[in-house]
């Protein structure tokens, strides 16, 4: 029998081909938004026209920019009257591609679904590709390209002779024996983990603190001090942030060599700079890597350097794989996601999964980056069943299952929220896959979806104490506050600030791989107990378990000093010390005021061989010793700051 022709008695009941969508192995139902539609344009200057014709109350473009294969893909919010006589007269028309429904996930309602112009299909590996093509021909796709370390998979792209929908298209192949999977490409919006807090703190005591009170406790700090003795960062880390927008002009995101590879996904340029109401992605950069520069705040890792990612505010495979891609190709080091698709149930795709995988395994020549993501806001599990209550409007109710693909993914290390009392972040979301958890504010749960942002249910009535994490804000007036700070929260600044402590573990050790890093981040944690019931689904989970790994916690809240300790410790245990100099000036030196060429006081050492570390001592004596800063010249000219003036009042 012809391959194109082969039955396989597989595949969705008939007359279902439009409701379900295959994902991550999956069949998941979905509904018809009955007041949306959307258009796949071959000819995007055909639209104004159709507006003028139909008078949609609103229309938008929700293409994936970075998908360059992808034409104009449009929404349209019409009264549920017009829907199907619009399709019915736009699925002809020759600039129409195809014309589809609006969906909402069934196991995640409020989540809309739109249909991006790509498929994924894999045959068997027998087949040829003429045989490949053939079938191909049968349902109007186009081969794109080959999925790599997938065996006989590629891509493909809606083309004018298709008769269906990409959704249809895929639950028709799924019924050839010859084709062992096929995903329809979607896009989905995407959720920033963080909704601004009003209040600010003088202190950034998530770094460091010495105090205790109502809403401080003891150790609640990622002991960043003894971690800065060993590193502050080298520029050579490359930490990745994807996130809205970043505003590069900030005090605390410049510097020599601090930007590298800068990207803007949604209008395919190098100037990732926010608008609108992108004030996230400038708050994430501050808590993980803010310059050093005497003023402001810092961040955890101020020598590494910065990559800002702007994503285009919609997610599908394409767009997550040309994010991570260029991530790769660029020398990211670190890649952190402070966000998550907004929808209650999302598994990841064969292109979405794989494009981690190869980040992580494949990334800094081989040794893999380190990719991050938060873990959620809403308090429910990454991957299991609540039975839902409460919520406004009964949105949610019932049974209900979740799932969080990129947060359950082997490569990803998953952060958690604890809080300023090493509490359970009323918010933070929980489960086996967590792997850390990072100090940040407290808030009630909730969550993002394509209907806006709820609260989820049951309503908290009790007071939720804890501090907000002080960081840096988009400048000016259209930032969350008008003073270029401001107190933010939420898993969303939990990750970067994980981020930025293995940042400090890779200027410790560039060796370490992306495996070994996620090792000692997990074994060199604060294991902080939580045995109080979460207020809200009144569960306990604060304790660990005989392996040491809690579902509010992981394996503990981080501990950067410890972490990049044992970094350190890791690139000196197999290297042999072959000799120690030292030299010293004991000579009395008298600081000037008033003079910004200093002092200098030279050591000189003679000696042959690879230079392995610096110890450095200095004794100083001065009214305000945060007016000083030390720096160590070679005799090449090159020079590094080992103190600035984050010495405080301190003689």
């Amino acid at each position: 029998m012809n391959p194109i022709e082969q039955p396989t008695g597989k595949g969705v009941l008939p007359g279902s081909e439009g409701v379900i969508l295959q994902r991550g192995g999956e069949e998941l139902r979905l509904h018809k938004v009955d007041s949306r539609l959307s258009l796949c344009l071959s000819d995007a200057s055909a639209l104004p026209a159709l507006i003028e014709q139909w008078q949609p109350q609103t229309s938008r473009n929700i293409s994936p920019q970075a998908v360059a294969t992808s034409p104009v893909i449009i929404e349209w919010q019409m009264s549920p009257e017009q829907i199907e006589t619009a399709l019915e007269q736009l699925r002809p028309l020759p600039a129409v591609l195809y014309a589809s429904h609006v969906y909402e996930l069934a196991v995640s309602p409020g989540t809309y679904v739109y249909l991006a112009n790509q498929l994924t299909v894999q045959f068997v590996d027998s087949l040829r590709i003429t045989e490949i093509e053939a079938i191909a021909r049968t349902f109007g796709i186009i081969r794109s390209h080959a999925l790599t370390d997938s065996g006989n998979t590629y891509c493909f792209f809606v083309g004018p002779a298709a008769r269906e929908n990409p959704l249809k298209i895929a639950n028709q192949l799924t019924c050839n024996s010859a084709v062992l999977l096929a995903e329809p490409n979607i896009i989905l919006a995407t959720a920033p983990l963080y909704r601004p807090t009003d209040s600010r703190y003088s202190e950034q005591w998530h770094l460091y603190h010495r105090g205790s009170s109502i809403d401080l406790a003891p150790d609640s700090h990622v002991s960043a001090e003894k971690a800065w003795d060993i590193t502050r960062g080298s520029r050579s880390i490359v930490i990745a942030i994807t996130d809205d927008g970043f505003d590069l002009a900030h005090p605390d995101l410049q510097g020599a060599g601090k930007i590298v590879a800068p990207r803007d996904f949604k209008h395919k340029d190098d100037l990732p700079t926010p608008a609108g109401n992108e004030n996230h992605g400038t708050a994430v950069a501050g808590v993980a890597l803010a310059e050093e520069n005497g003023q402001g705040i810092v961040g955890l890792a101020p020598g590494c350097s910065l990559m800002p990612l702007q994503t285009t505010g919609f997610l599908d495979d394409g767009s997550i794989e040309d994010l991570f891609d260029w991530a790769v190709r660029q020398g990211a080091d670190v890649i952190s996601c402070s966000w998550s698709p907004a929808a209650v149930y999302f598994p990841l795709s064969r292109r979405i999964s794989q494009a981690i995988n190869r980040a992580a395994t494949q990334g800094r020549n081989g040794k893999g980056c380190v990719v991050l993501f938060s873990a959620g806001n809403a308090n429910r599990p990454v991957e299991g069943k609540v039975e839902e209550s409460g919520w406004a409007q009964s949105l949610i109710k019932g049974v209900t299952n979740w799932l969080s693909g990129f947060a359950i993914h082997p490569d990803v290390i998953t952060v958690a929220a604890c809080t300023s009392l090493n509490q359970k972040a009323a918010y933070s979301n929980w489960g086996r896959h967590i792997s850390v958890a990072a100090p940040s504010n407290n808030a009630p749960p909730n969550m993002s979806l394509s209907a806006g942002t709820f609260d989820t249910g049951p309503q908290i009535r009790t007071a939720l104490k804890g501090r907000a994490v002080l960081t840096s804000d988009r400048t000016g007036p259209d930032g969350y506050t008008s003073d270029n700070y401001t107190g933010f929260g939420g898993t969303s600044s939990a990750c970067p600030l994980v981020a930025g402590l293995v940042g400090l573990m890779l200027s410790a050790n560039p060796d370490l791989t992306a495996r070994e890093v996620k090792q000692l981040l997990q074994g060199t944690t604060d294991k902080i107990v939580d045995k109080d019931p979460d207020p809200q689904l009144n569960q306990q989970y604060g304790t660990y378990d005989s392996g040491g790994h809690s579902f509010w916690f992981g394996y503990g809240k981080v501990n950067a000093y410890q972490a990049v300790k044992a970094a350190q410790e890791s690139a000196l245990r197999d290297r042999a010390l072959h000799s120690t100099l030292t030299a010293s000036d004991r000579s009395a030196v008298v600081i000037p005021d008033n003079d910004p060429r200093g002092i200098f006081s030279s050591l000189d050492i003679t000696g042959q061989g690879s230079l392995q570390d610096i110890k450095l001592y200095i004794q100083a004596e001065h009214d305000f010793l945060s007016d000083l800063s030390f720096t160590l010249h070679s005799p090449k000219g090159d020079s590094v700051l080992i103190q600035g003036r984050t010495l405080g009042r301190q003689t």
